[in-house]
């Protein structure tokens, strides 16, 4: 392989790296806010009746 195809393709994989971690997020998130818990409280059970 040429040198210089290595290292076109290296910089090339690390700017596309760099870009992908510096651009604006593309999430489709809902922009409603956080939503309230609407559910049963969490209550430990016993595993063993004594």
């Amino acid at each position: 392989m040429n040198i210089g195809k290595v290292f076109a393709e290296t910089s090339l994989f690390i700017s596309e790296a760099f870009a992908r971690i510096f651009s604006p997020t593309d999430d489709m998130y809902p922009l409603v806010g956080v939503q309230p818990f609407s559910g049963d409280p969490y209550e430990k059970k016993r595993h063993f009746d004594w």
